[in-house]
């Protein structure tokens, strides 16, 4: 009769853990022009959420210290916990096209693009920063929508980046 009971509880917690997990996009686009990060899950668009970009978010990144996101397709490859902001996940940038670009330059392509929250401590000037363009080339959201992407991506995430 313990098994039996035990059972349905075990049974009915994880459906209740199964019907409250996050759904999981399979797909990350962002629209530079629209300044908005969407979730899809197949067809079906799962979130929307305004997004800041890099100080000079007018065309795709050439180099190291040039403030622009860059623009492509690329892979969400690894979460970071304990960034200096609030959650931040890693874009792929540079891929092989990005550093052949920027070697024919004779310069740096950069790297470390993320997307991510305000940074740590100062989440409750989102109100503000999120009114203009602030990072380095990185892609931020306020944190509660942070943290709605963080539950919702999954390392391997593809992510399209538009003009």
């Amino acid at each position: 009769m313990h098994r039996t009971i035990l059972g349905g509880a075990l049974a009915a917690l994880l459906f209740a853990t199964a019907a409250t997990a996050a759904p999981q996009a399979d797909l990350v686009l962002v629209d530079k022009r629209a300044q908005r990060l969407y979730l899809y899950q197949g067809q079906r668009l799962l979130a929307a959420f305004p997004v800041a970009f890099g100080a000079q978010a007018q065309g795709h990144k050439q180099q190291e210290g040039d403030e622009r996101t860059p623009e492509g397709r690329y892979l969400l490859d690894y979460k970071k916990a304990d960034s200096g902001y609030y959650k931040a996940i890693h874009i792929s940038y540079p891929n092989a096209a990005d550093r052949a670009a920027a070697a024919a330059r004779g310069v740096s392509p950069g790297g470390q693009v993320m997307i991510h929250g305000q940074r740590n401590g100062f989440g409750w000037a989102a109100a503000l920063t999120q009114r203009f363009n602030w990072t380095n080339g990185c892609i931020a959201l306020r944190n509660a929508d942070m943290e709605q992407v963080w539950q919702a991506v999954a390392p391997g995430t593809p992510i399209v980046i538009r003009p």
